[in-house]
């Protein structure tokens, strides 16, 4: 059975008309990560917290990891609709400065300065293999 064009057409305009409510909805939705993800995202902060010879560096000013943390936790506030995973969390919070576009910067006690990503996605990956690990 062939419908005529200006049938389809009808159909076709039909369809639109009674998703686009529902379409907009899906749109307007947030981000969020999943509990398992989610879990992971909070046991990366706890990692960084927990490391006090750790300086982290934004705008040329050192902090330290409770400082660090706390500045990624505001972040994250900030970018919640935007974030699924922890790498998007370490992509959006833990990269690089919103203002001056400088990236972070960490140094582990007399270690040499190196990238916050870098360090940050070599934390999530232990993060991930004491999770797994843990069942």
């Amino acid at each position: 059975m062939t419908l005529p064009a200006s049938r389809l057409r009808r159909l076709f305009v039909f369809g639109l008309l009674t998703a686009a409510p529902a379409l907009g909805f899906i749109a307007t939705a947030q981000a969020v990560p999943s509990p398992d993800e989610q879990k992971v995202i909070d046991r990366l902060m706890e990692h960084v917290e927990a490391k006090s010879a750790m300086v982290f560096i934004r705008n040329d000013a050192e902090h330290d990891a409770a400082g660090a943390v706390k500045h990624m936790r505001a972040k994250l506030d900030h970018f919640k609709a935007r974030i699924v995973t922890a790498e998007d969390f370490i992509e959006l919070c833990a990269t690089r400065s919103e203002m001056t576009g400088e990236p972070y910067k960490v140094r582990e006690g007399k270690g040499p300065l190196r990238e916050a990503a870098a360090f940050m996605r070599e934390e999530l990956k232990r993060v991930r293999a004491e999770l797994h690990k843990a069942g």
